[in-house]
């Protein structure tokens, strides 16, 4: 298969841990050709889609604490966005009007033709922290409002509560709201702009001690592992950007029942990869732009993640797992 990836520049990426470095080393060692381009690279002349696009080679045995792990395969060159065999829509946030228009150009592909993984449409309908209310047998109670006196109301009745902005990544912007906290008022004031923003309040999970557990769905099958990512002492936040430490262990039979509730529902719209997040038996996230812990979780327990989205992505292209149309057909 010939592969395009839609990603941030190469030289930023840290390639010791990045999920879609993983990737990609699994599909050049299953035999597979990769090229990347940005988002700024995608665009539309005459009703086709196209793609500039550098075709890449990956040096073996690189330092992937360097920058030379990989190197041009010759010249950029131009192609409709359906000639390639996959897409891989990696960017990472922020979820901003131009990914949008982004999703939407690989959708336009896709009517002609293009596998993008995970679809655009699909990204586009399932915002990272609203997904979750599509399941609230799994949540624990959640309120989305921009009213401030709803989130009081909320703040009242469970006494601790975690309040965020919908678009926040890497733990930024999430506050824990205790009995009696002085700084109610200006964090609410805040995270709203005075009532203008709308946010998410969640009734606290104590077992974030234990971890915030990262549980991977793969061609609607989920990862043996999750990765929990324990805060550190006196920290509410587990993510990792915000110095929790990631311990991978086995799915408990709680993640497994939770991770197959979603699966088949999400991944028939188009997801062949999913990230849910999972603190003790509730979902609080589920990741669908660029989910990561591909590295973490296969240095820890020898299961190669990247080699088993490798082979869904095979699969997935082949025909032999289905991915449905039916969003762009009704757009």
């Amino acid at each position: 298969m010939h592969v395009l990836f839609v990603l941030d520049p190469l030289p930023g990426l840290k390639a010791y841990k990045d999920s879609s470095v993983a990737m990609m080393r699994a599909l050049h060692a299953r035999g597979h050709t990769l090229s990347v381009a940005l988002q700024s690279d995608l665009y539309i002349d005459h009703g086709t889609v196209f793609a500039r696009y550098e075709p890449i080679a990956l040096v073996s045995d690189a330092d992937l604490h360097g920058h030379e792990w990989w190197t041009a395969r010759g010249e950029a060159a131009e192609q409709p966005v359906a000639a390639f065999d996959a897409v891989l829509m990696r960017k990472d946030p922020p979820f901003d009007m131009e990914y949008v228009y982004s999703t939407q150009l690989l959708d336009y592909a896709q009517a002609k033709g293009a596998r993008v993984f995970n679809q655009g449409s699909a990204i586009r309908n399932h915002p990272e922290k609203l997904a979750i209310t599509e399941f609230p047998e799994l949540t624990t109670p959640t309120l989305v409002t921009s009213s401030m006196a709803r989130i009081k109301a909320f703040y009242a009745e469970h006494k601790d509560v975690i309040v965020k902005p919908l678009d926040g990544m890497g733990g930024t912007g999430i506050f824990r709201l205790q009995p009696n906290d002085a700084n109610l008022n200006a964090i609410l004031e805040t995270l709203t702009d005075n009532g203008q923003q709308t946010i998410m309040a969640q009734r606290y999970i104590p077992e974030i001690v234990k971890g915030d557990k990262r549980i991977l769905i793969i061609g609607g099958e989920p990862v043996p592992y999750a990765l929990a990512r324990i805060p550190l002492a006196g920290e509410t936040r587990g993510n990792l950007a915000a110095g929790g430490r990631g311990v991978a262990q086995p799915l408990s039979e709680s993640d497994r029942r939770i991770a197959m509730a979603v699966a088949p529902k999400l991944a028939a719209r188009g997801l062949l990869l999913i990230g849910l997040d999972v603190i003790g038996e509730y979902v609080t996230e589920i990741n669908v732009t660029s989910p990561t812990c591909f590295v973490e979780i296969t240095e820890q327990t020898g299961f190669d993640v990247a080699d088993m989205f490798a082979q869904a992505l095979e699969r997935a292209v082949s025909g032999s797992v289905a991915v449905p149309n039916e969003a762009i057909a009704t757009s």
